[in-house]
């Protein structure tokens, strides 16, 4: 699907704040009602909108800490795979995992409440993944930048 300028900027509206209402939206990128939601569901059928959700502040439910795990792992092969996709998604702390590039096989990013609660998860994870040869944690000190995908990015 093509992106014109009000698509993006019904985009940038839909990320910053998606409880506006339809006619909202569309009086601040100047379309009426029915145009504005007729865009906004191409875009979800195309698959541009996945969902629309609410953003939980981690720290304000006590997950305070936000911990980055490298894994490098001794098997490749398809067992193993699904073996640790399974154990990931099992785990609701993890709540992003990246095959990668590189010297690491799969970063993780987990929200914990502290070291204690890093430490059952990590216990769990090795537990139910056989093979991980290389383990690291990294923990955030700093939370310095998250945004919205940069839709002004986008080739025109």
């Amino acid at each position: 699907m093509k992106l014109d300028s009000k698509d993006r900027a019904i985009l940038e509206i839909l990320q910053r704040d998606a409880t506006l209402s339809i006619q909202e939206i569309g009086d601040r990128v100047a379309l009426s009602a029915n145009p504005c939601w007729r865009r906004i569901r191409q875009m979800e059928e195309a698959g541009i909108i996945e969902r629309r959700i609410a953003v939980v502040n981690a720290p304000a439910l006590g997950l305070a800490m936000t911990v980055f795990v490298s894994i490098r792992i001794s098997a490749h092969d398809k067992a193993w795979l699904e073996r640790f996709a399974a154990a990931i998604r099992a785990i609701p702390e993890i709540v992003e995992c990246h095959r990668m590039s590189g010297d690491v096989d799969y970063l993780l990013k987990m929200l914990v409440r502290d070291i204690q609660h890093y430490d059952r998860v990590y216990q769990r994870l090795i537990s139910e993944v056989p093979g991980l040869s290389d383990v690291s944690s990294t923990f955030s000190m700093e939370q310095m930048k998250a945004t919205p995908v940069p839709v002004s990015a986008v080739p025109v």
